[in-house]
């Protein structure tokens, strides 16, 4: 695996599979995200967790946390895999986990969650045909 880190978030490239993932963020705000070679490049160690964080948007959300002030602590997972992709992350975990069905209409009807929308489909044919 090769790394990048910066000051709140880390990314990483896992040769066996050839895929990238990047994470951000800490305690009030975690997120965990499959990201393109193109977005790795761009990360660069001088970055603050807001530029990267940035950068890393354009790729496919994976777990979110958050326990901020605005309301109580929730996670999403949208790829229940995500422990398995990111295995030297340091996911936080904060709060229950939302449905699917609410992590699912969340993701239809979010324009930055459209990254996940085939991967959500495709889980819940799968869940239909057993």
């Amino acid at each position: 695996m090769v790394f990048k880190k910066g000051s709140g978030w880390k990314a990483c490239y896992d040769s066996q599979t050839g895929q990238y993932y990047g994470e951000y963020g800490g305690i009030q705000e975690y997120h965990l995200y499959e990201i393109t070679k193109a977005i790795f490049d761009r990360l660069d160690k001088k970055m603050r967790e807001s530029e990267a964080g940035s950068i890393m948007q354009e790729g496919r959300h994976l777990y979110m946390s958050v326990n901020d002030r605005s309301g109580p602590p929730y996670t999403v997972v949208f790829d229940d895999d995500y422990e398995t992709l990111c295995p030297w992350a340091d996911v936080v975990k904060s709060g229950p986990v939302c449905p699917d069905a609410l992590t699912d209409a969340a993701v239809e009807l979010f324009a930055f969650e459209q990254n996940n929308r085939d991967k959500r489909q495709e889980k819940r044919e799968q869940k239909n045909k057993e």
